[in-house]
């Protein structure tokens, strides 16, 4: 999958690979990707030539937090695996939120990128926004991204890609599953966060992302999304995948209303090797921004 840079924010941050003048003996063939969200984080370190993956960890807060103490849990990581004492030749973070649009990009205005999230999500007036061009869509991801956080990546490996999750989740499943003739529903699920995706004939037909504290509310968005595009409970056939097992009270409401529903388990991009602990914990997101 070849990931879109950002295109705006802080532009010494722009970049797909971190450039220190640094000739190919210098490079270590290293590439680390970061999640963060405020409900928790996650990181994936991989070699570029083994296609392995190195060193990956996973962290739920107990509740959520604001993005002042989401940096400080980061800071807390990083030293916890001494992140920040290693070079990587390329970095990635993943910002995880709901604070996003999707805008068909013959609309789309780089001038005004707050006019597309007035109307579905709250911004600030300090509040830096950023977008992602999906490949081959036609459409671009405006988004809120955590600015503290970008500053902190940037005060300790220098230049790097940041992205939207939709924006790699999207493209990660186009990219692997998306040739299928009939609609599929893709339903991410992450601690109270579930990232709604419907692919049919390598085009997305939607795409949402909900925030849900029970199981009904997760039944309830899911049926939503299902009836505004017209799709049959009986017949569609959705897929979920993350943090949710056949077991998870979650699927066991789903499956009383959607019948052709089972859980997914995503191959790993790029030929990635996986040992088996890391195939069940490694964020989808994560592994496939690497």
């Amino acid at each position: 999958m070849k990931l879109v840079p950002v295109v705006t924010g802080h532009q010494s941050m722009i970049k797909n690979k971190i450039n220190k003048g640094l000739d190919i003996a210098d490079k270590n063939f290293k590439k680390l990707s970061i999640q963060v969200s405020l409900n928790g984080l996650s990181f994936c370190v991989a070699d570029t030539v083994s296609h392995k993956v190195l060193m990956s960890d996973t962290l739920f807060f107990k509740e959520e937090l604001n993005p002042i103490s989401t940096k400080a849990e980061l800071e807390k990581l990083f030293r916890k695996h001494k992140l920040d004492e290693q070079q990587f030749d390329d970095v990635v973070v993943v910002h995880r939120n709901t604070l996003f649009g999707l805008v068909p990009k013959p609309l789309f205005n780089a001038d005004t990128l707050a006019q597309y999230l007035r109307y579905n999500t709250t911004i600030l007036a300090n509040d830096e926004l950023a977008y992602d061009e999906l490949g081959n869509q036609d459409i671009v991801n405006v988004y809120v991204p955590y600015m503290n956080i970008n500053n902190y990546v940037y005060e300790i490996f220098g230049e790097f890609t940041y992205l939207h999750n939709g924006t790699v989740l999207i493209q990660s499943l186009l990219d692997l599953y998306g040739n299928q003739k009939d609609p599929i529903c893709y339903v991410h699920v992450g601690k109270g966060q579930m990232d709604v995706a419907v692919i049919s004939q390598r085009k997305l037909q939607l795409y949402n992302s909900f925030i849900f504290e029970t199981k009904e509310d997760f039944a309830y968005f899911l049926l939503f999304v299902l009836e505004q595009l017209d799709l049959d409970t009986e017949t569609v056939a959705v897929k979920l995948f993350g943090t949710i097992e056949e077991d998870d009270p979650i699927f066991e409401l789903c499956y009383t209303y959607i019948k052709n529903i089972g859980i997914f388990v995503p191959s790993s991009p790029h030929h990635m090797e996986l040992g088996e602990p890391q195939a069940e914990v490694i964020d989808f997101t994560v592994l496939n921004a690497l």
